[in-house]
């Protein structure tokens, strides 16, 4: 009789760990589909009203060229960016040689002298 009341015991607190399980997993599915439905456009709303920035788009953006710089800026870091992309890098020998390394007898590592002896 012990054996069958253990087991239904067993049983119930594996369906309530499942359901726990569920309800907490679903729960923070719901939470995190509210919040990107609702929240995330408010909290975007609240930041433009913050930041109150008008939008732009990219045709009523101005180009405004800067006079101070030069022909000779853009050719050195134009140089800059080709040396840095085509860098050569040392090339090492690429193979490897193993040595296999001698190991000195050692009683400790030994099979002989185990704890189990089988007679």
């Amino acid at each position: 009789m012990i054996p069958t009341i253990i087991l239904m015991s067993q049983i119930r607190e594996g369906y309530l760990i499942l359901f726990s399980g569920l309800v907490i997993v679903f729960s923070a599915l719901l939470i995190l589909s509210l919040f990107f439905k609702f929240g995330l456009p408010m909290v975007l709303f609240v930041y433009k009203i913050i930041t109150k920035g008008p939008d732009k788009k990219i045709k009523d953006i101005s180009i405004a060229a800067n006079e101070r710089f030069t022909g000779e800026e853009a050719a050195v870091i134009a140089a800059a960016i080709h040396m840095y992309l085509n860098e050569q890098h040392d090339f090492e020998n690429p193979i490897l040689t193993i040595k296999k390394a001698e190991k000195s007898y050692s009683p400790w590592s030994s099979k002989i002298y185990g704890i189990h002896h089988k007679l």
